[in-house]
């Protein structure tokens, strides 16, 4: 799906090929980075929950620590949701964060939070679905089963202002054998 950008802006137009390269690209980008387990990688998920308030015992994002460079503003916690993802019987929690921003959209990375070590430390970063390097955003995080599912929104070019994404295109991350697996949604005219 694109969103459309008025029919007189000239970063709104493309071809097929375009948007083929593009795609595969951001499949091979995406899907690259979340084969390669974090340093600290063994994540979980089963229960759904969208934004808002966290299934009890779940990892809170707001006790987190996420590896995003803000320059001095915080880090706003733009959506989450828990299960158990690896099936080891503890919740885990999918944050989608990223720099708190008056202006623009600034990039978003998501997280998978494992609960912490002890009950005095900090929930873990067990895995990285979206690297914030990536310049994307996220929307429509949901959680079925062990599989997380969201939509990425990107940029057809430099000059589409980082207000306003012109690309999309759904992805799910499944736990399968020790690490996450992305996947794409098929479809022409995405991300």
């Amino acid at each position: 799906m694109q969103l459309s950008a008025g029919p007189d802006l000239p970063h709104a137009r493309s071809r097929a090929g375009h948007w083929l390269a593009t795609a595969a690209a951001l499949a091979a980008a995406i899907g690259a980075g979340t084969f390669v387990p974090h340093s600290d990688a063994s994540a979980t998920a089963t229960v759904t929950e969208s934004s808002g308030d966290v299934t009890q015992g779940a990892p809170d994002p707001a006790d987190a620590r996420f590896p995003l460079h803000c320059g001095g503003v915080p880090v706003d916690v733009v959506s989450q949701a828990s299960a158990d993802l690896d099936g080891d019987g503890r919740l885990d929690t999918v944050a989608v964060v990223r720099c708190d921003s008056p202006t623009g959209t600034p990039p978003s990375g998501m997280y998978v939070l494992s609960p912490p070590a002890t009950p005095a430390s900090r929930p873990r970063i067990t895995g990285t679905l979206l690297d914030p390097g990536k310049g994307l955003s996220v929307k429509g995080l949901e959680i079925d089963g062990r599989t997380v599912a969201a939509t990425l929104l990107g940029y057809s070019s430099d000059s589409v202002p980082r207000c306003c994404p012109d690309l999309s295109r759904g992805f799910t991350w499944s736990w399968r054998d020790g690490r996450f697996l992305t996947l794409p949604d098929p479809g022409a005219g995405s991300v």
